[in-house]
């Protein structure tokens, strides 16, 4: 998918995949990283997701990154929050205008959104991540850019490790949600993603243990016979 195609999709206001509603799955599953207080989540593809409002009500800080700015913008409006906007200062930035950062409170937590392509970005952009959550990005993405994306949110947030693992120098833990669908029928966005694609993605660094997989409903195809799972991912 091009950048054109999803800066369109917002300004377009096609944005049926943004839920007016916390996942269950996250507010069931999220402890499962073990994380303790003020931690900070990364949150790849944000858009401007209800699902960073609940992880800064459950006391984490949140470092999100999404292409679109008006996506980024009204998620600070809504939340009436004034934010700090700043422009890299990293040497590969400084030609590129349109990566910037947008950070502030909420609930005495810290919000820092970048907009940015996410292969543009590095973990010292990113700085301290210990957890991630993948709701809506690796279902966004066509099969020839998910090997890469994977490798790039575990380059970016490589730098620290979350209490769930025993490894220091391991891999940061993800929750990773997916959707799997005959694909035959209908190809995505979002896409339908099976298990042996996450192994085929993930299983390098990470074990994969699946938590739970329920039946959904697709807003763009209801039709389907859709199943949402929920994935921890643990450094090995």
């Amino acid at each position: 998918m091009s950048p054109e195609f999803w800066q369109q999709r917002w300004q377009d206001n096609r944005i049926g995949f943004n839920q007016s509603e916390v996942n269950p799955l996250l507010t069931t599953y999220f402890t499962a990283l073990n994380l303790s207080a003020n931690s900070r989540v990364f949150v790849p593809l944000c858009g401007k997701s209800i699902d960073m409002v609940w992880l800064v009500s459950q006391g984490y800080d949140v470092v999100g990154v999404e292409l679109a700015e008006s996506a980024v913008q009204a998620f600070f409006s809504e939340h009436d929050i004034s934010p700090t906007i700043t422009q890299s200062t990293a040497t590969e930035h400084t030609d590129n205008p349109a990566v910037k950062c947008y950070q502030g409170l909420l609930l005495g937590q810290i919000i820092q959104l970048w907009v940015a392509d996410i292969f543009a970005l590095t973990a010292d952009d990113i700085g301290q991540v210990d957890a991630v959550y993948d709701r809506a990005a690796l279902i966004a993405l066509p099969a020839d850019m998910r090997l890469r994306y994977s490798e790039q949110v575990r380059q970016l947030s490589n730098n620290v490790n979350g209490d769930v693992s025993s490894d220091v120098n391991g891999n940061t833990p993800q929750l990773l949600l997916t959707l799997n669908y005959d694909q035959s029928k209908r190809n995505g966005p979002p896409f339908s993603i099976s298990s042996g694609q996450v192994q085929q993605y993930y299983s390098n660094h990470y074990q994969i243990t699946e938590l739970e997989g329920k039946p959904s409903i697709l807003n763009a195809a209801p039709e389907l016979t859709v199943t949402e799972h929920v994935w921890l991912l643990v450094s090995k």
